[in-house]
């Protein structure tokens, strides 16, 4: 039998203003429990809330972005649960007009097609407190600072088709928000988090019944809770059992997804539109003052990159995903002007270093002034790249730019004509054998004397003129 995938996604992004949804208060993170969370934001008798301007202004802002239908009239409601964290017994959210509707994202999956994901729609809502269950010797304790905090939730159509193309569309929707600025989408604070609605139908049959992944807060775990998720409903159903609606956690520690509740529909929610807010009225003006705003978004670089400095589209991809990564970039460019080479330094060697010392590449203690002073250093000749490596690890380890490291460190290439066959000869005259076998015809044996003239220079001759003077005396 033939299964398929059918993936959904609900990715809820907190919005980076500096205060809550309908409230004045702070949105900070790492405050003290319970110290951000006013009158307002408890919904206590003879408090009214007011809508955020900013996180308005956001919302229409990503709709924009996605080409989406952008609500002209869009309504509050309330949404009834009761949780310990959600203080007002409802959440504040929006159902049947969104602030933005249908709309669409571009994503480029692992053999570089692009797949068009529908997104169905986006809605203001705000965040329920946080339940504490450390340290508190079997109780919970609530932590309402969240309470309130706006989120933008993000809706995809079910045309996601695997793991992989899941983590995918979230990577592009991450790299768009941060070129926005509506957020910062530090997944380890919670600031995005994605819910998966997975469910796995035979090939042509109608969408089978879906279950879903609640709170997955990083892209790893997205792969991995959607992939555990998927074999637990195949086997289900190959042993003739059958899928039921649910919403379920997955356990990172024990890799599996377990049952938190049976799932609820809209109307178990009793939704109704907020009595105390009106609906939010925005007109085509307004929205064309948000289109103004729009910075260059990753696609647009993207071919910008490819346009302008010559890239690959692969490494205009890789360097265009984060805004970060894209300007430190172009920020070498302009001290050295050499792009391809630029390139490789960025999205090579810096990131290699980044992702094992697991820091942002704002944080990086080689500045795009000193990588381009490196970079300068390699276009000149003063420096092979294979010493630049040596370069690079010094500039990492905070001993300076690379002109004071090279002087220091004794590394400038050598570049005397008459020093490098001097070397070559010693090389030639200690391998007689060796030489017998490139003359006749072992031309692998280059390779040879090049290691054992650069391992005679210290890495520090020229290699173009190595390998010119060495063919000149092999060749006699």
């Amino acid at each position: 039998m033939e299964w398929e995938t059918v993936i959904g996604l609900e990715v809820h992004v907190q919005l980076a203003t500096k205060s809550k949804l309908f409230s004045g208060s702070s949105i900070e993170f790492g405050a003290e429990p319970n110290t951000q969370a006013n009158v307002f934001d408890l919904a206590l008798p003879g408090t009214l809330p007011v809508l955020n301007k900013k996180a308005l202004e956001m919302a229409v802002k990503f709709g924009v972005a996605i080409d989406a239908e952008i609500g002209l009239k869009s309504v509050f409601d309330r949404k009834n649960y009761f949780y310990p964290d959600l203080p007002k017994g409802y959440q504040t959210s929006q159902l049947d007009f969104p602030i933005v509707g249908k709309g669409s994202l571009d994503v480029t999956l692992e053999d570089g097609s692009i797949k068009t994901i529908g997104i169905t729609r986006a809605h203001m809502e705000e965040d329920a407190g946080k339940s504490l269950h450390e340290d508190f010797h079997g109780e919970t304790g609530i932590d309402l600072n969240r309470a309130g905090t706006p989120l933008l939730e993000i809706v995809s159509e079910p045309e996601i088709r695997s793991a992989t193309e899941a983590v995918a569309f979230l990577k592009k929707l991450h790299s768009l928000i941060l070129y926005l600025g509506i957020s910062d989408g530090d997944m380890s604070k919670g600031n995005m988090r994605c819910d998966a609605n997975v469910s796995v139908r035979l090939k042509g049959e109608e969408l089978g019944t879906r279950a879903e992944v609640k709170n997955i807060n990083s892209f790893k775990f997205v792969e991995k809770a959607i992939n555990i998720e998927v074999a637990r409903q195949i086997e289900l159903l190959e042993d003739g059992g059958r899928v039921v609606q649910e919403t379920r956690l997955y356990d990172s520690e024990k890799n599996e997804t377990r049952s938190m509740r049976s799932k609820e529909v809209a109307n178990d929610y009793r939704y109704f539109p907020e009595p105390d807010l009106l609906p939010v009225l925005i007109d085509e003006a307004y929205i064309e003052e948000i289109r103004a705003t729009l910075p260059e978004l990753p696609d647009t670089k993207r071919q910008r990159f490819m346009n302008e400095y010559k890239l690959s589209e692969y490494d205009a991809l890789v360097l265009t995903n984060d805004l970060a990564t894209a300007n430190y970039f172009e920020a070498v460019v302009l001290v050295c002007g050499n792009a391809k080479l630029s390139a490789n330094w960025v999205s090579v060697d810096l990131q290699a270093y980044l992702n094992e010392a697991e820091i942002p590449i704002s944080e990086s203690p080689v500045r795009p002034e000193l990588l381009g002073g490196l970079i300068n250093k390699i276009t000149d000749n003063t420096i092979s790249s294979k010493i630049a490596k040596t370069v690079f690890e010094a500039m990492l380890a905070g001993e300076g730019n690379a002109e004071n490291i090279i002087k220091t460190k004794g590394l400038k290439q050598v570049t005397d004509s008459g020093a490098i066959e001097t070397m070559v000869a010693t090389v030639i005259a200690n391998n007689p054998e060796q030489v017998e076998q490139y003359q006749s015809g072992k031309e692998k044996v280059f390779g040879f004397f090049v290691g054992q003239i650069m391992k005679e220079s210290k890495g520090k001759a020229n290699p173009a003129q190595v390998n010119q003077i060495l063919k000149d005396k092999l060749s006699k």
